[in-house]
């Protein structure tokens, strides 16, 4: 129990460091989009457009987030693909998102359940950190029942154990 708990200040921790390091700007009024309009617009600082629903937005081509194996812990690499989902989400706060956490074949069917739904929560915490209103997020599991990869080789494993964003219409 006490490994559990251990664990749990560690991720809160981790995700208090991380959001006092953020690099999510301060000031949206030059950003391009408000929270009134139809959601869409240009990065300011890539010019790229930012429309979940365009798919050649990287909001619409990057949502997923790995994780390492038996592990619910946002990995830093994919830090910049959730500050860049949460900024545009605190810019349009009309907009609803569900995080969809996954995991590999191994392991039973409750556990692989949990381990998606904390791997979800963790993504959908660090968003709230970043400005995102709770409101506006979904975690939910599927663990082990909607692989990407079907093989069971250790890079199809990989290829499952993610928490994927998808907006809601």
């Amino acid at each position: 129990m006490s490994a559990r708990i251990f664990k749990g200040f560690t991720l809160a921790a981790m995700a208090i460091a991380l959001a006092a390091c953020s690099s999510v700007p301060l000031d949206e009024s030059g950003s391009g989009t408000g929270s009134g309009g139809g959601g869409v617009g240009t990065d300011p600082s890539t010019g790229q457009v930012m429309d979940p629903f365009n798919p050649q937005s990287p909001l619409a081509q990057q949502r997923s987030v790995y994780f390492d194996f038996d592990s619910y812990v946002v990995p830093e690499q994919y830090r910049s693909l959730v500050e860049m989902h949460s900024g545009y989400l605190s810019r349009n706060s009309q907009q609803n998102i569900r995080v969809e956490g996954n995991a590999d074949e191994r392991g039973g069917a409750e556990y692989n359940l949990a381990l998606g739904q904390r791997r979800s929560e963790a993504v959908a915490r660090m968003m709230g950190l970043l400005g995102v209103n709770a409101n506006q997020v979904e975690a939910v599991s599927f663990g082990k029942e909607r692989p990407k990869a079907l093989g069971n080789t250790e890079g199809d494993y990989a290829e499952n154990r993610r928490a994927d964003i998808v907006y809601q219409r």
